[in-house]
């Protein structure tokens, strides 16, 4: 699957996404939204490698658990409010809650860590 990430690359361009490379996190590629469009994140992440692993569980977790979903959509919309131009201060101040989340929906204690890291020690 990791062969199919330069064509996604290719094909986003022709979108407006700007690649921007991994930003120090393996097997995920970060992408500049189009100007046209409402400032979002976007990332291409391999099946199966961490990253898809994490936001399926954070997901599927939040899904399950409406009272979690509520409180995640407070804390991103404070974040959000008080760091509006600092996405790492922004992962930093939702980094324990996800890990708290991981934790609950089943991942392993090395999988945890390694997402811990990737959140509070890489460029986002």
């Amino acid at each position: 699957m990791r062969d199919e990430v330069p064509k996604t690359i290719e094909q986003l361009a022709t979108l407006g996404y700007a690649h921007g490379g991994n930003l120090g996190i393996d097997a995920r590629e970060a992408f500049d939204h189009p100007a046209d469009l409402r400032r979002h994140n976007l990332y291409v992440c391999p099946a199966g490698t961490i990253g898809v692993v994490n936001q399926i569980a954070v997901r599927d977790y939040l899904r399950a658990h409406p009272e979690a979903a509520a409180r995640y959509d407070a804390l991103k919309k404070q974040l959000a409010d008080r760091f509006p131009d600092d996405i790492d201060s922004y992962v930093l101040g939702k980094t324990d809650f996800v890990l708290e989340i991981l934790g609950r929906a089943g991942l392993t204690a090395k999988q945890i860590d390694k997402i811990e890291r990737d959140n509070r020690l890489s460029p986002t």
